[in-house]
């Protein structure tokens, strides 16, 4: 009877906040490390104190509940690394990480977020303080979708607005056919990126919607939240285009899974081509 009680109680009566691992472990080493490999072998025109930057971020996390790390706490942090790109380099995503980093990979002339010295830093990182203590709670951390004012959803937030902020020239998206919602206005670009792009510096916005090799095929430019998307940088002034199932980006999936039928058809135009 007691075992049932507690299973009454644990499904019906979950706790005010879902909470994930907690901070990476040793992750001001690892934080640091990035840094120095970034602005010494991947970016060594930078000119940053690692350091420093370490120090600010500690100061906005540690000494503050889990769920009131504002953007602002960041402030100093990002005032210590500014960072400027090349236009006609900036690529956007959303649902679409794994190949987004392989798209990313095989066209160098992309530049994402994790390619910024921020994004390198904190990429697959999970951190928070703890109110009562000068130090990072490394046995539980809240989930993003827990609170708005999450560490680490505050500093990615600044950091897309950063980058959509100096995105210049052609840009892309790259969206997920394969789902519902494929332009979500409460992801990371559809709340925080789209409203921080200027068209006045950004030339056209080309979408590339890509299904699964299997399907399901639920979006496209003419269905679906990606035709609001079509609408809404219409109404803001932006040009734009719209691609489904990018040749490239079929390669890619198919070299993952060469066995899917629609990699054989893809693998006979090409050789018909050359032929």
């Amino acid at each position: 009877m007691m075992m049932i009680v507690w299973f009454i109680v644990l499904v019906f009566c979950p706790g005010p906040l879902r909470t994930q691992l907690g901070t990476t472990p040793n992750i001001k080493h690892i934080v640091v490390g990035r840094c120095y490999n970034y602005i010494t072998l991947v970016n060594p025109d930078l000119r940053h104190d690692c350091e420093v930057i370490w120090r600010h971020f500690e100061e906005a996390v540690v000494r503050q509940s889990s769920c009131n790390v504002t953007v602002e706490d960041y402030n100093k942090m990002f005032y210590a690394i500014p960072q400027t790109w090349p236009c006609d380099r900036s690529l956007f995503w959303s649902k679409t990480r794994t190949l987004m980093h392989s798209y990313a990979a095989v066209n160098p002339q992309f530049w994402t977020l994790e390619d910024t010295l921020v994004g390198y830093m904190f990429n697959d990182l999970i951190w928070c303080g703890q109110e009562e203590d000068s130090g990072f709670d490394f046995s539980s951390c809240p989930e993003w979708s827990a609170c708005r004012n999450h560490p680490v959803y505050s500093l990615w937030r600044q950091a897309s607005q950063n980058f959509a902020e100096m995105a210049c020239g052609n840009i892309t998206v790259l969206l997920n056919g394969s789902i519902v919602n494929a332009f979500n206005k409460k992801s990371m670009f559809g709340s925080v990126e789209l409203d921080s792009m200027n068209p006045r510096r950004v030339d056209y916005v080309n979408i590339k919607v890509v299904t699964n090799l299997e399907g399901p095929f639920t979006e496209s430019c003419s269905k679906g939240s990606i035709v609001d998307l079509i609408h809404i940088l219409q109404s803001r002034g932006f040009r734009w285009t719209c691609t489904d199932n990018d040749q490239t980006l079929m390669i890619l999936q198919c070299i993952q899974n060469p066995e899917q039928p629609s990699c054989q058809t893809c693998v006979n135009s090409l050789l018909h081509r050359r032929g």
